[in-house]
């Protein structure tokens, strides 16, 4: 079984964050806990404005700094390439938080420790796809083997974008088809 990972279409995606609502939903989350969200950014200036649309979540990395830094191995990778959590080995100690480049792994308070997205494993097992996936409206999210994903989509995809951490970190398992915008410095993050 090879790595799982996300396609995110760029081009496509409008803001309209039915991804990470159907992803609160699923995961029972509270108020300001996100395993996905949909972040707004704006670039240019008059008379030449833009803005674009990123929906981030855990990239299931193939070297994973949050589980590099659990000391108790409570984040680790499954035979499927997941970054998983056990909650029974989760000590709350944050250094996954802290190690993540991405900021994925979020303390959740009335528990204790952390908690991320799991790439829906439940559904995926049951041969489904991550709710994200199926949420969206213009189907912007795609889901499966990263080796697919990469022979269907590859061409014109890119793992590095001006709002990311360098992808040779962590070779996170993502491609996105990006927005010209998207590649360029200059962004202000744009909260909608």
């Amino acid at each position: 079984m090879g790595q799982k990972g996300f396609y995110f279409d760029m081009t496509a995606c409008v803001g309209c964050r039915t991804c990470q609502i159907a992803c609160k939903d699923k995961n029972n989350l509270n108020v300001g806990t996100f395993f996905r969200k949909v972040r707004a950014y704006e670039t240019g200036v008059f008379p030449q404005p833009g803005i674009y649309h990123y929906s981030e979540t855990c990239n299931h990395c193939e070297k994973p700094k949050c589980a590099e830094g659990c000391p108790t191995t409570a984040l680790h990778k499954l035979e499927n390439g997941i970054v998983d959590h056990d909650k029974n080995k989760c000590i709350g100690c944050r250094f996954c938080v802290w190690n993540c480049p991405y900021g994925v792994p979020q303390f959740i308070e009335a528990l204790g420790q952390i908690s991320k997205c799991d790439m829906c494993k439940d559904l995926v097992e049951e041969g489904a796809n991550p709710v994200c996936v199926d949420a969206c409206p213009l189907r912007a999210i795609h889901w499966g083997e990263l080796e697919e994903l990469k022979a269907q989509y590859g061409s014109g995809s890119v793992r590095d974008l001006a709002i990311l951490p360098d992808s040779s970190i962590t070779q996170p398992s993502l491609l996105v088809k990006a927005k010209t915008i998207a590649l360029e410095k200059d962004y202000r993050e744009k909260e909608i």
